[in-house]
């Protein structure tokens, strides 16, 4: 426990105070300050860096491109490999379990070791490893690599520890499961054929043991060769030679035929009496020719499953593929056919794989099949077998986060208990009908709730404007309810005015949300610069929904910092560049049909009727200015207490009080600083404004690309002009330029631009935002000369507003769908940095080893994955002082708005991405009569506070260093049936510092975090009490006020990758790590904090991955966690009767140890493959799953097996005390009879 100073309010500190309230002599990175006072009060803090740990806990979604299936029929366990090295294993719902391969390899096959607690992984570096199942975090125990051939199949025998592995060359190789080393047996591939054939039979794809006899190996060649091999004997017992490649093989469980698929798309079934021609060749989908001709060839069969049942002489055929060429579209099929009926179901996306679910897991027993399971690319479904109509099972597990992509992610922990209940009642309403009433058939696992629950919260917007909140307490995640967004408005009707330009692919995508979950009022922030207002009630209600349309314009004006005098030396001037527009573009010179004061969406005027749950009540909408969209909001807050919203965006804040449906205060960020503005800004000429409609008409064709030919440089390249490829210039390169601090942290809360979007990002958003503190790191923006404002040219403002080569349409892309690395470089972190906003926004990305440009479509970046242009070059940069202010961040809270005030008030704090802290009162009427009869007043005060980089979060503490929560109101809902006479009145929880005794006249401490510091103030003397610069190299990308272990934190995760955590009120570096080595745009815009010690984020277009940053957490996970492995008795082999084992049954036992033991196969060549012993060997798994809850559950598991053998004894005694007193029965009645007789009458 440390003891910190805290300044008294009204007490001079020893240091002197700049406007900002910082000291002149800041701290360096790393080391917090503390101004000293003559009368000191202590501050306890009880977090140490022992009190935080990364971890990641659980992984939700459905596996990112998955690539394979295997199923545990004993465990009832399913495994799903992927591209990416993943292997997600599910059982029962909470039973969810992801491991990744180091090497990242893709999966090709997975074997379970069916009822042994293990899996073996195939992966395409041909490598093998055994998994152990029998921990909660299961471990690699063996790991086999080949040197020589490529693996290509494997498989593994029921109840047998010698794996068959077929590779590229052909040939057959045998690895000991138990030792994980290759047996000397081999079998070669010109054994496996004919001496006579010429040609190489191709890779191995299938390898099975025989039903009927496990010493015969069936093995199929890609080319359509198939040979059953005797492995006593060491030679073939039959080759079959088809002529049509063959995808997989699958026996007849009596193991006199089987069935193979092939590319043309027909089903041979071979009889092993007669393998010379097939017994039967079916083209299920293919259409019969005249005259007997062979049909026309079809699409691949990829897979066949053939299996038998008790009830029906027929058996089942289940294929996926196999389509005629002439039905072009269709979606991808699976095909059941049982006897004559052939039921083909139609998938949403690609068949990966699938696996038939039977009864036995004895292969040469009837299989009586009950359900199918289908990988698909983005969807898992469970066809139920057991009735004719083949319905699906409904999914436990969260597969369709994906469902329309993600954009934004909230993360709530200690929610209202009731909250959950509430949401699920409502939610379960609208589920789907018609799935199996049947459970589910992946069963496997043993999960418990844990000790340390508590409700938690995860909400998703997506890219439809839909919203879904998720139950995820206790490292679970299930659906609760979905609000769809687009309900709101009208549809836009193709063909009509404005609404033909507008129709796009996601207009309603959500950029962000605000949520109270004490009140249940709810925001959206949509894409299409709209916020739509929500209040929960359950009860269904027809209401209209109000709509309040704001102009919120701020004309450019030049800044000049003071901290950039010494900047703008030698530079060079540079003629400034045009960008034509496609005629009849909002950007272009025709003043028909010029946008202006319309919204982009059009809300419905009429009353709607609302389910219960969220219900809209108000839309609040940027409108068109002078032919330009409306600038994406950039941030938002609302406060219950207050009854208001907030929202700010590049040209400045908005208030809106929902009580009253009015709008409170439209001002730009500039007039906001009132007085107290810390920059110098030059006002823009008059005659530029009044050049806004003539500019572009004066000049011609010729004359733009005149001008264009100029702005090159004598490298760049132009490109031709289009909505979706813009030309961009490049000029030479400009030496000496000090980087700038302004942060790119609300570009995250906006989408990517791509082709052909419309209204996404804010248009001029990027080129003013760039040039910060005198320096612009965009490559379109306009060079000037150092020192003076840019000439206008006959282009006018609105041009440059846009910026030149800035289509003023773009297309939003989720969250989901990036994959873009943000810089890791700590060397060049700015020019990475600003590398990074290129990427993000669709700009060109220049290389500083050639000086040209570069044009990215989407569709290229998202093929460049995991790669970006870090440019050095200082050419893309220029000295262009024309620049907005955006608003970054908001939050409502009890404060004071000067240093005069004496009590708290109602305080809006908003934050700017050129480090300014402004803090804006407001006068709330306190009756409630009053508050919504009298209008709110809201006054910007004198408060400027100033950081580093772009502001990211407000925080406020008491002076003890306890969290003040925002005020709320409590939830009523608004459309309950109660007493008329009754008044409703607002119940309001107010956090206010000076509620209590102890804090009051002490003010309050203001916590503010920006993209490369961290700084608490005390306020209302607005003295810095503590400074810490959090990076140097890097930049901040989220910050949170976070509570935990029962005290508060400052939790920052930077774009390098490290997440950081910060003591507070002290600012004390806690916890550092470098959790991810690269950090893509997803994980950016997607990672959250939230209390307790947890977070999340998007890991893959369709995955959450849970973290935890808590040692409380990480040492109670093991608990949470769920048993992949339960012990369960293997089922018993049918008895075969006397006839079957005499005339076809298993003639002779099969020892596998006695053929590819090392004894008789020998040794296999060290340069074949290469074992490599896991980190997870026994002894390893043995102390991670150690602890109480371990020992617990061997004692458990020893206890059953004890008490299973004690059982077995003494139903054994039973049976020998029957036997014993039936035996003297018999002697006994034997004596009695013979007792009497003579010896000559036996």
């Amino acid at each position: 426990m440390k003891k910190f100073r805290k300044v008294l309010d009204g007490l001079t500190t020893s240091s002197p105070v700049n406007v900002g309230g910082a000291p002149l002599s800041s701290s360096t990175a790393g080391t917090p300050t503390a101004a000293p006072t003559p009368r000191e009060i202590e501050v306890q803090e009880t977090l140490v860096s022992e009190n935080f740990q990364i971890c990641k806990t659980v992984r939700h979604g459905f596996p990112y491109q998955p690539t394979t299936l295997a199923f545990d029929p004993v465990q009832k366990i399913l495994a799903i490999g992927s591209r990416t090295g993943g292997v997600r294993i599910l059982g029962r719902p909470g039973v969810d379990c992801y491991c990744q391969h180091e090497s990242g390899a893709a999966v090709l096959q997975l074997q379970f070791l069916i009822n042994e607690g293990a899996l073996v992984t195939a992966c395409a570096d041909d490598t093998l490893h055994l998994w152990n199942l029998r921990q909660k975090r299961p471990a690699i125990l063996h790991s086999l690599k080949f040197n020589r051939e490529r693996i290509t199949f494997c498989h593994l025998p029921f109840q047998s520890k010698w794996l068959y592995v077929g590779t590229e060359r052909g040939n057959t190789h045998i690895v000991n499961i138990e030792s994980f080393v290759l047996s000397g047996y081999v079998i070669m591939w010109n054994k496996a054929i004919e001496l006579s054939t010429k040609t190489h039979p191709g890779p191995v794809v299938h390898l099975s043991d025989s039903p009927k006899d496990e010493g015969r190996l069936l093995i199929g060649f890609e080319s359509g060769t198939v040979v059953q091999w005797d492995l006593r004997v060491k030679k073939a017992d039959f080759r079959i030679y088809y002529d049509e490649a063959i995808h997989s093989v699958s026996w007849h469980h009596e193991g006199k035929q089987f069935m193979c698929s092939h590319s043309d798309g027909s089903l041979t079934v071979w009889n092993l009496r007669n393998t010379s021609k097939p017994f039967q060749v079916t083209f299920p989908h293919g259409k019969p020719q005249r005259d007997g001709k062979k049909p026309e060839s079809c699409k691949p069969i990829l897979k066949v499953e053939y299996k038998t049942t008790r009830n029906s002489s027929e058996p089942f055929v289940i294929f996926s593929g196999g389509l005629s060429y002439d039905k072009a579209g269709r979606r991808p099929t699976l095909t059941i056919m049982h006897g004559k009926a052939i039921t083909v179901l139609e998938m949403d996306h690609p068949i990966v794989d699938f696996i038939v679910l039977c009864e036995t897991p004895y292969p040469n027993e009837v299989q009586e099949p009950y359900a199918v399971v289908v990988l698909l690319e983005k969807d898992l479904i469970v066809l139920d077998l057991t009735q004719s109509s083949f319905p699906i099972f409904e999914n436990p597990y969260p597969m369709d986060i994906h469902e329309s992509p993600v954009t934004c992610t909230a993360y709530f922990a200690d929610c209202p208990p009731d909250l959950i209940p509430v949401l699920y009642s409502i939610g379960a309403k609208h589920k789907k009908q018609g799935y199996s009433h049947k459970e589910w058939p992946v069963s496997g696992g043993t999960w418990t709730l844990g000790t340390q629950t508590y409700p938690e919260i995860i909400i998703t917007g997506h890219a439809d404007g839909s919203i879904k909140f998720w139950d995820a307490t206790a490292i679970t995640l299930q659906m609760l309810y979905k609000l769809k967004t687009s309900k709101v408005f009208e549809k836009p009707k193709v063909g009509e005015g404005r609404g033909a330009e507008l129709v796009e692919e996601d207009p309603y995508a959500v950029q962000m949300v605000s949520w109270c979950p004490q009140s249940r009022i709810f925001c959206v922030v949509g894409i299409s610069a709209h916020v739509i207002l929500y209040r929960f009630s359950k009860h269904d209600a027809t209401t209209e929904i109000v709509s309040l349309e704001v102009r919120l314009q701020c004309e450019v004006e030049d800044t000049i910092t003071p901290s950039d005098a010494d900047a703008n030396t030698g530079l060079s001037d540079s003629s400034s560049h045009l960008h034509q527009h496609p005629p009849g573009s909002p950007g272009s010179a025709n003043t028909e049909g010029v946008r202006d004061s319309i919204p982009c969406l059009r809300v419905k005027n009429r009353p709607v009727r609302m389910p219960p749950g969220y219900q809209a009540e108000l839309v609040v909408q940027l409108l068109w200015v002078d032919g330009e969209p409306p600038q994406q909001i950039t941030s938002l807050d609302v406060n219950s207490a207050y009854g208001l919203m907030a929202l700010g965006n590049c040209n400045g804040l908005v208030v809106v009080d929902y009580l009253q449906k009015s709008i409170l205060l439209c001002m730009s960020t500039l007039e906001l600083y009132g007085s107290n503005d810390p920059y110098q800004r030059l006002t823009r000429s008059p005659r530029r404004s009044r050049q806004l409609t003539s500019g572009l008409t004066e000049l011609s064709d010729n004359q733009v690309t005149l001008d264009l030919e100029r702005s090159r440089s004598p490298t760049s390249v132009l490109h031709p002009t289009s909505l979706h490829n813009d030309p961009r210039t490049m000029h030479e390169p400009v030496a000496n330029l000090k980087a700038s601090h302004y942060s790119p942290v609300f570009y995250l809360l906006d989408n990517v631009r791509g082709p052909g979007r419309k209204l996404s990002l804010p248009t001029d958003l990027k080129t003013d935002l760039d040039h910060v503190n005198g320096h612009c790191t965009s490559p379109t923006s306009q060079p000037c000369v150092a020192g003076k404002p840019r000439v206008p040219g006959p282009e006018g403002p609105r041009l440059s507003r846009r910026g030149p080569g800035r289509p003023p349409f773009r297309k939003a892309q989720s969250a989901a769908c990036m994959e873009i690395n943000l810089p890791v470089s700590h060397t060049e972190g700015y020019a990475s940095r600003r590398a990074m906003l290129q990427q993000l926004h669709g700009v060109s990305m220049y290389s500083h080893d050639e000086h040209h440009t570069t044009v990215y479509s989407w569709s290229e970046r998202e093929s460049r994955e995991n790669s970006f242009s870090r440019s050095r070059s200082s050419s893309v940069s220029s000295i262009d002082r024309e620049t907005k202010e955006a608003v970054t961040t908001l939050q409502f809270m009890e404060s004071y708005g000067r240093k005069t005030d004496a009590l708290p008030s109602p305080c809006l704090w908003v934050g700017t991405s050129l480090g300014a802290a402004l803090v804006i009162a407001l006068s709330v009427p306190t009756d409630e009569e009053d508050r919504l009869d009298e209008p709110v007043t809201v006054s910007p005060c004198a408060t400027v506070l100033m950081l580093k980089g772009s502001v990211l979060r407000f925080g406020s503490l008491t002076c003890g260093g306890a969290l003040i929560p925002s005020p709320y109101e409590v939830w009523r809902d608004p459309h309950a049936s109660e007493d008329p006479d009754r008044l409703r009145r607002r119940k309001l929880v107010n956090f206010s510092p000076s509620s209590s005794q102890e804090a009051a006249g002490d003010g309050h401490l203001a916590v503010v975090c920006s993209e490369r510091q961290a700084k608490v103030f005390l306020m209302p003397a607005q003295t810095c009490l503590f400074v810490h610069n959090i990076t140097e190299s890097s930049f901040v990308l989220r910050a949170d006020v976070v509570s935990v272990c029962n005290s508060v934190c400052l939790a920052c995760f930077c774009a390098n990758g490290h997440i950081m955590t910060l003591s507070l009120p002290s600012l004390r570096p806690l916890l550092d790590v470098n959790y991810l080595p690269l950090t893509d745009m997803r994980i950016a815009r997607t990672f959250c904090f939230t209390n307790r010690g947890q977070a999340l984020y998007l890991s893959s277009p369709t995955e959450i991955q849970r973290i935890t940053y808590s040692q409380e957490m990480c040492d109670n996970l093991q608990e949470m966690l769920g048993d992949l492995f339960t012990p369960v008795e293997t089922p018993e082999a049918q008895n075969r009767g006397f006839l079957k084992g005499f005339f076809g049954g298993n003639a002779q036992t099969f020892d596998r140890e006695e053929l590819f033991g090392e004894a008789a196969a020998g040794k296999a060549s060290r340069s074949l493959a290469q074992h490599i012993p896991g980190q997870g060997g026994m002894e390893g798994m043995k102390a991670a799953a150690g602890g109480v809850v371990g020992d617990l559950a061997r004692a458990r598991i020893a206890l059953d097996e004890r008490g299973q053998r004690l059982g077995e004894l003494e139903e054994r005694t039973a049976l020998m005390m029957s036997s014993a007193e039936l035996f003297s029965k018999h002697a006994h009645e034997l004596m009695l009879k013979c007792k009497d007789k003579k010896w000559y009458q036996f």
